[in-house]
């Protein structure tokens, strides 16, 4: 009897058929990438420091952070990495190291 429902069961009832793929690892990470990249400029928006240089330029936080919210995910990309390719402290050690080497030169001559 069990035999016999289940033979009438596979053959009448229809079966779903289900396509299973593989993504690659760059649709993974640019997705979630982009959202972190967006996130990190969210939040750089929203820092103090930033906030009221942005405010002393006449532009205010809330329209740069819609800016942001409007960009493309290559445009942020772009964006976050001249971010990063800035220097930390704003300068590039070259004022220190002329003044390293003119300190060194006059000790020289000194001596």
């Amino acid at each position: 009897m069990i035999c016999n429902l289940l033979i009438v069961s596979l053959t009448l009832l229809p079966f779903q058929t289900v396509q299973a793929g593989m993504i690659g690892a760059d649709q993974v990470s640019g997705t979630t990438s982009a959202q972190a990249e967006r996130l990190a400029l969210q939040n750089l928006l929203g820092r103090s420091e930033i906030a009221s240089r942005m405010q002393t330029l006449g532009l205010d936080q809330k329209v740069a952070s819609d800016r942001v919210a409007a960009m493309t995910d290559e445009e942020v990309r772009s964006l976050s990495g001249r971010i990063d390719a800035l220097p930390a402290g704003a300068d590039s050690g070259w004022g220190w190291a002329v003044v390293i080497i003119l300190a060194v030169v006059i000790w020289y001559a000194w001596k």
